[in-house]
């Protein structure tokens, strides 16, 4: 499901969390999807029930990635990662972190990838304050976008 704005995210949310459902909650860019990503997602989704996945907008990619990103729009890159099975909920923001989402929907679990350490992740105050957990999953060297570009650019 992709959430067309923050409230419909955050009922559906309070949904889920009303029937007893774990909510994880994950964010990044995801352009141009790889398996890395898709392994990623898969061990989030394995940390509870539901996996909400925050996408940055492409305004937020371009102040995060530079100018040339994103490669794919906000609303191709949100139809993919519905498409994947792990993924339960698409709600993009538009900041350049996702702590304002992550009040509003105050998950259960928030995991980030190994490039990350607990006290560098935003918002795991916010979730730890509320009772969550904060998790990290090891990152997979060698699984990059900028890799993939790279690659590309050589062509």
């Amino acid at each position: 499901m992709i959430a067309n704005n923050w409230d419909e995210a955050k009922k559906q949310v309070d949904d889920w969390k009303l029937s007893g459902q774990k909510i994880v909650f994950t964010n990044g860019c995801f352009d141009i999807l790889h398996r890395g990503h898709v392994e990623y997602l898969t061990e989030a989704k394995a940390c509870g029930d539901k996996l909400v996945t925050a996408l940055n907008s492409d305004s937020s990619v371009r102040s995060l990635k530079g100018e040339a990103r994103p490669i794919q729009s906000q609303e191709d890159r949100a139809v993919i990662l519905d498409a994947l099975e792990s993924v339960d909920l698409v709600v993009i923001f538009d900041q350049e972190t996702p702590a304002k989402i992550i009040k509003t929907l105050l998950p259960n679990v928030l995991v980030k990838g190994g490039d990350y350490t607990p006290d560098t992740i935003v918002g795991a105050d916010i979730v730890t304050e509320n009772g969550g957990e904060v998790k990290v999953i090891p990152f997979r060297s060698g699984q990059s976008t900028s890799g993939i570009v790279e690659k590309i650019i050589k062509l």
